[in-house]
């Protein structure tokens, strides 16, 4: 077969005087602009892709073996390229017909088969033997016939662009860009707006002369639409960029909808004025937020029962994505730690839109859920040394760091039974500082059980989190300084409160039975820590019609941190504006909690 190739690859090619003026097996120069042949070769991958467009106009799409010889992928290029020659040989046939010598002539020009070559930078022509992952090389240059093509092997190329199906104004428009050989922030982004199709004016104008129907509007990644476009719809053209000045195709997406008005004024906006810059070297500023899951927003018991308060249309996702991402970018927060985050937000609206404002995002989720906990860090600050998450029940089963706990707890199975249920996991990241390499720190994020009489569930997880906290902190890298953020679902009256803040509880504190004396476990437990509330406890971070307390905290080790200021919550007024939590200014039933930290 292979010699059956070469032999037909042979007749196809020719001599070197098939290519006029390229003599001495080199391509012929001054033919004008090339059109592109695009490589995609993975090393991971066994197959390597070629996209061309043969000069008969069809587009070609090969598949070919990495370690394939050159010579057999030309052969099916001159075959490819020999088909099409084929077709135009029989339409032809009326030239021939109709145009005697002439048409004689371009039949027969018609139906000869092209030379195939590829060529090196150099412009010498590659060995057949040399197999397709080193042949076909950025800048080789492949001929046809006639046609020349300038190889690109692994062009930045866009792999999805979209936009958010509800754009306000006022609030940050972030599109969702991945790409492959390109980064985000090397892509050249242009908006455009609608043409207003008002009658009259010069837009009006402008259109009815055959004008564009599209009026740029500006070239960044993020684009704030002014309350001049309500109405109107938007398009981006994105072109992927690899930071090394190679570009690649440009794609475009129009939004679903036009950009509709905004609410006004939120909760956040007075607190945003705190918050216009990023803090300076030697500070951070941590937020912990549960944002609303949209799987607990969107139940028929949430819009009837929990928020009867809210208008339908703002516990809608898009809706409440809006608010939350103009409101977290306005922090400029270096430590980001959610709560309640549906794992489709993370990848398809949080990481994109905080990745645009520079922060790196990680995603742990829950046991049998469909929500988890995220936590983002400022890239030019911080790198991420390693991850340690752990979900409690499995923690308690498996670890032997959990053992004597685990023992303690088997004592009470009714207990026991429930903590291992629970979803409930631990988020730990170790952090590096990027302009001192001495400085680390453990971030810790979790969500304890919510309900009202787990208080004994509470404070077994929790001994859990601070015990494998501990590990990381003190064992893998010692004596680095924590923060632990989280909805702890336990106000500052409550054992767990207590227990963090102070190192230890007693067994017979009031929480063992929290779910009265058929569910009592007691046992004392301790931790090594001098942890601070850093916020303070405030009146409240949970505000829904019928409950309000403060069940959120951002702990710190006293010993490494002090607090530089804290953020003021929202005021009352503020906050019930619209009776509760949610509301069409507030895309949450919880406060995000936000303060400025100095290390010691």
């Amino acid at each position: 077969m292979w010699r059956r190739l070469r032999s037909a690859l042979g007749r196809l090619l020719g001599s070197p005087a098939a290519f006029p003026g390229g003599g001495g097996g080199r391509p012929p120069a001054g033919r004008g602009a090339m059109e592109r042949a695009v490589v995609r070769c993975v090393p991971s991958e066994p197959k390597l892709s070629l996209r061309f467009v043969l000069p008969d106009g069809s587009a070609r799409h090969m598949q070919r073996d990495q370690a394939e010889p050159l010579g057999r992928a030309l052969a099916r290029i001159a075959t490819n390229a020999a088909k099409g020659h084929a077709k135009a040989a029989k339409k032809s046939k009326k030239a021939r017909a109709e145009g005697g010598p002439a048409g004689e002539a371009a039949a027969a020009a018609a139906a000869a088969a092209p030379a195939v070559r590829l060529f090196s930078r150099d412009g010498e022509a590659v060995a057949e033997e040399v197999p397709n992952a080193a042949a076909w090389q950025d800048g080789a240059v492949l001929q046809i016939g006639e046609a020349r093509y300038r190889v690109e092997r692994n062009p930045p190329a866009l792999t999805e662009l979209q936009l958010p199906r509800s754009l306000l104004a006022g609030f940050p428009v972030c599109p969702k860009v991945s790409a492959e050989f390109a980064a985000p922030q090397h892509c050249l982004f242009r908006w455009y707006r609608e043409r207003r199709p008002a009658a009259g004016g010069e837009e009006a104008a402008a259109a009815g002369d055959g004008g564009p129907a599209w009026v740029e509007a500006a070239a960044e990644r993020v684009f704030t639409p002014s309350n001049a476009l309500v109405g109107l719809r938007l398009k981006l053209r994105c072109t992927p960029g690899d930071g090394a000045q190679r570009y690649g195709a440009p794609r475009e997406v129009e939004s679903s909808g036009p950009v509709e008005a905004g609410p006004g004024a939120c909760t956040f906006d007075s607190r945003h004025l705190y918050t216009k810059k990023v803090c300076g070297e030697g500070s951070l500023r941590a937020v912990s937020y549960n944002i609303l899951a949209d799987a607990y927003a969107q139940t028929e018991f949430s819009r009837t029962v929990l928020y009867p308060y809210c208008a339908p249309y703002a516990l809608e996702l898009d809706y409440r994505q809006n608010l939350l991402k103009k409101e977290l970018a306005g922090y400029s927060a270096d430590l980001i730690c959610l709560q309640e985050v549906d794992k489709a937000v993370f990848a398809d609206s949080l990481a994109p839109a905080l990745d645009a404002f520079g922060l790196e995002g990680l995603f742990r989720i829950k046991e049998k859920q469909h929500e988890g906990l995220a936590t983002f860090y400022r890239r030019d600050k911080f790198g991420l040394l390693s991850q340690h998450d752990v979900a409690f029940g499995e923690a308690l089963r498996s670890d032997s760091l959990h053992r004597e706990l685990c023992d303690k707890l088997a004592k009470y199975p009714l207990v026991q039974e429930k903590v291992l249920q629970r979803s409930s996991v631990l988020q730990v990241s170790v952090l590096q500082s990027t302009t001192d390499p001495s400085r680390k720190i453990c971030v810790a994020n979790t969500h304890l059980y919510w309900h009202p009489k787990g208080g004994n569930i509470r404070l077994i997880q929790i001994a859990v989190a601070l015990s494998h906290i501990k590990h990381v902190a003190c064992d893998l890298y010692p004596s680095i300084p924590i923060i632990f953020c989280g909805d702890f679902n336990s106000t500052p009256s409550s054992g767990t409160y207590s227990f963090i803040n102070s190192g230890g509880i007693a067994e017979d504190h009031e929480d063992w039975v929290s779910n009265g004396e058929e569910e009592r476990c007691s046992m004392p437990l301790s931790h090594p820590f001098k942890l601070l509330s850093a916020c303070g406890e405030p009146a409240y971070t949970n505000y829904v019609g019928g409950f309000h307390g403060c069940l959120d905290y951002i702990f710190i080790d006293r010993n490494a941190l002090e607090v530089e200021q804290v953020i003021p919550l929202p005021s009352h007024e503020e906050v019930t504006t619209h009776q509760a939590l949610p509301s069409v200014s507030h895309p949450s039933d919880h406060i995000a909690l936000i303060c400025d930290l100095k290390w010691k």
